[in-house]
């Protein structure tokens, strides 16, 4: 115990230590803090976009929807692939366009796009709301992992409360620089750690992949398959087609495009990170694996799997090891939530309501939002009972609902007008809201539908009411003329 509270001490010092490092040589405005003066390579702009994808939701997640759910876990390996696919041709239209027009978030993309004040200040919230439980999820994850690994000497309360004051440090210190710093060291770690665990602990409990299944569906029949209802095919097929076509719509995404020198590194990332899901296939292994070794997780619970088998199989070093992977897991993309949300507050809210202010008043502004965004989760993190994953999802379901105007903002001009735009939106969210606030479902509010329609994702249904709305308002209100 006191070697794996040891190791993870040292790595969170030394995550820390990379973040305050990062900033030197830079004068942090607003602009070098958010977008890290738009000169990243290849292999930063790797790095973060990796980093945002492969967080406690990959690590702890991914496992715990392996252990509790089976095979409606796999959505998580398909939905990336095809997202990457969209990314080659999705992420260099969106850095063709913000280059050269001082572009640092989001909401500055569909502002200028639209030529909207209104449609910034909609993405904004929008974007503000879909990051916060992403951020939530980063800080329970962080808790489990630290809490698990120290076995039990860190209680999860308190390895939140140093994960979120760590954060705060070094992302009002460094911005995206810290992130990206940070980020190479977990990509090396998570890589390194992953693959031997899910190598290691199929063939050491059952003497190998195909013998795994094989014990999982004797023991448990049916587990390996999409059930006929709930997670079944048409949920799984939904979730996918949500999920990837929202992973580019999330704020941090944009901060991450607008770090490049140049498109072809996007084109470049769009060959590689496919292969990365490998990663994600040794977590499912690794969550597997639990099943049967560690029975009786339960809800919430799975997302303890992965560290519960861990503990069991490995010396203390080991575990301590793993803790400091997942430990940089939760830092290097929560910093990045941090910094995008912040800077939609400032740019695009204050700004907004004062818009005298110098952008040197902006960017201190920005640096404030930080602790408040960072305190704020941290509360709904000590206070909420959901899985990983569940979280994640919810996420999704408020983000992707900009995609339909994203798309439809390419070309010279809009190929809507804003007031279609916005009207889609807004019902799109209107529709999450009041599903998510009621806690009802297709198969509630719609009984007599069949099942393949009651299983559908709510966040479709809401894309497609998105869509709907679009298609309408555009009956009556024509895009303006160039």
């Amino acid at each position: 115990m006191t070697v794996s509270l040891a190791i993870l001490g040292t790595f969170f010092v030394i995550a820390i230590a990379l973040g305050l490092l990062a900033k030197r040589g830079h004068t942090m405005t607003l602009e070098q803090w958010s977008v890290g003066g738009r000169g990243f390579g290849s292999l930063f702009v790797f790095l973060l976009m990796a980093g945002e994808i492969y967080t406690t939701f990959t690590f702890l997640g991914g496992s715990g929807w392996a252990y509790g759910k089976g095979a409606p876990a796999l959505y998580i390996l398909c939905y990336l692939t095809l997202a990457y696919t969209i990314s080659y041709f999705l992420l260099p239209a969106i850095w063709r366009y913000a280059r050269g027009r001082g572009l640092v978030s989001q909401a500055d993309f569909f502002i200028a796009k639209y030529e909207s004040p209104a449609m910034g200040l909609v993405v904004s919230v929008v974007g503000v709301a879909a990051l916060v439980p992403y951020l939530v999820l980063q800080l329970k994850g962080l808790g489990i992992i630290v809490s698990e690994a120290s076995y039990g000497a860190i209680s999860p309360v308190t390895a939140m409360w140093s994960g979120t004051a760590a954060l705060i440090v070094y992302v009002v210190v460094s911005g995206v620089r810290g992130s990206a710093w940070t980020a190479t060291l977990k990509d090396i770690m998570i890589l390194v750690i992953v693959v031997v665990m899910g190598v290691y602990l199929p063939y050491h409990l059952h003497g190998g992949y195909g013998a795994m299944f094989t014990a999982i569906d004797a023991a448990k029949p049916g587990f390996l398959t999409l059930p006929a209802t709930g997670m079944s095919q048409s949920w799984f097929i939904s979730t996918v087609l949500l999920t990837s076509v929202g992973v580019y719509t999330w704020p941090q995404f944009f901060a991450g495009v607008y770090t490049a020198k140049g498109e072809n590194v996007f084109r470049k990332n769009a060959v590689v990170l496919p292969l990365y899901q490998l990663v994600v296939l040794f977590v499912f292994f690794t969550g597997f694996a639990a099943t049967l070794a560690v029975p009786g997780l339960i809800g919430a619970e799975a997302d303890l799997s992965l560290f519960r088998l861990a503990k069991m199989t490995f010396s203390p070093w080991a575990v301590g090891m793993i803790g400091a992977a997942g430990l940089l897991t939760a830092l290097v993309p929560g910093s990045m939530l941090l910094i995008t949300a912040a800077t939609i507050l400032a740019k695009n809210i204050f700004r907004v309501a004062v818009p005298q202010s110098s952008d040197r008043t902006v960017g201190i502004v920005a640096r404030s939002m930080v602790p408040v965004l960072a305190l704020a989760s941290l509360y709904l993190a000590l206070h909420g009972g959901q899985a990983i994953v569940a979280l994640l999802l919810m996420g999704y379901n408020v983000v992707t609902q900009l995609f339909p105007a994203l798309v439809l903002s390419f070309g010279d001009r809009p190929r809507i007008s804003t007031a279609a735009a916005l009207s889609g939106i807004i019902a799109g969210e209107f529709t999450v809201a009041a599903v998510s606030l009621s806690g009802a479902s297709l198969a509630t509010l719609a009984p007599w539908l069949p099942q393949i329609a009651k299983d559908l994702n709510i966040g479709v249904v809401a894309l497609l009411v998105n869509i709907a709305v679009i298609a309408l308002v555009s009956v009556f209100v024509r895009r303006p003329s160039r």
